[in-house]
């Protein structure tokens, strides 16, 4: 199982400066080649957390998704979304980009709540 959560301003500078520092690397890095996995083989863990990684760095690039309040978590392709979002827009966003992700075999954006105060 792999979580990825920022949870401040602080973490968040941190999150993007390691980010952008290797973000070459994310941006050309391909999931079939980790320590010999293969997308969609089940348990590999080394996938789980280059999906994870892909899908938090998309949402936080999104403009129109609170990619801060999402927490992602990949089991084995699935990924599972949970948090707070402004609007079922955001919602419906999130579970796209999720998707897009090479990988991802399935998509559980049932934790993500629509919050009327964001």
């Amino acid at each position: 199982m792999t979580s990825l959560r920022i949870q401040n301003g602080t973490l968040m500078a941190t999150a993007l400066s390691l980010l952008l520092a290797g973000g070459h690397a994310i941006a050309n890095d391909d999931p079939k080649t980790h320590a010999g996995h293969v997308a969609g083989d089940s348990d590999q863990p080394v996938g789980d957390t280059w999906i994870t990684t892909k899908v938090k760095t998309s949402l936080l690039a999104d403009e129109d998704v609170a990619g801060l309040e999402i927490d992602v978590e990949t089991v084995n392709g699935v990924v599972t979304l949970r948090g707070d979002v402004a609007s079922q827009a955001q919602v419906d966003e999130a579970r796209r980009i999720a998707a897009g992700i090479e990988g991802v075999t399935d998509v559980d954006a049932s934790g993500l709540t629509v919050d009327a105060t964001e």
